[in-house]
């Protein structure tokens, strides 16, 4: 099966004050944070894996590396359903594939570059985990 996209997983770019700016957006447009300072927009539809699907807005520091090799002062995250087989179609086609991974509670993400150096982050979203169940012990019959 060809792999496709299945959504953009989050917007990311520098500012010279990621905390004013965040402020900023909050004050004005109403972005609500999570306990981790990000921006979360929670999805209605599901991911594959059964999953709700989610988008993150968050500004990085200006000088962050993490855009790197890329000058883009952005970086859009696409979610995907299968990071190693997307992964491994963009490369038989030709496209420049970061050998760099990282598999992580948030999920596994890959990068590539697009045709003008602009760093593309590939998220493949964490299986939901399903609440254990915990069972009573065996009682012991009564003699």
């Amino acid at each position: 099966m060809k792999q496709r996209v299945t959504g953009i997983g989050g917007v990311f770019f520098k500012s010279s004050n990621p905390d004013a700016l965040r402020a900023w957006y909050v004050k004005h447009l109403g972005l609500p944070l999570d306990a981790s300072g990000y921006v979360v927009f929670s999805g209605t539809e599901k991911e594959p894996s059964g999953a709700t699907s989610h988008t993150v807005w968050n500004p990085f520091d200006a000088d962050t590396g993490y855009f790197a090799p890329s000058k883009a002062p952005f970086m859009i995250n696409f979610r995907v359903a299968d990071l190693d087989a997307m992964l491994k179609q963009l490369k038989k086609e030709g496209v420049k594939v970061d050998p760099k991974r990282d598999d992580s509670e948030f999920g596994k993400f890959g990068w590539v570059m697009d045709p003008e150096g602009n760093k593309i982050e590939l998220w493949e979203p964490p299986v939901p985990q399903k609440a254990q169940v915990k069972r009573k012990p065996a009682q012991k019959k009564a003699k």
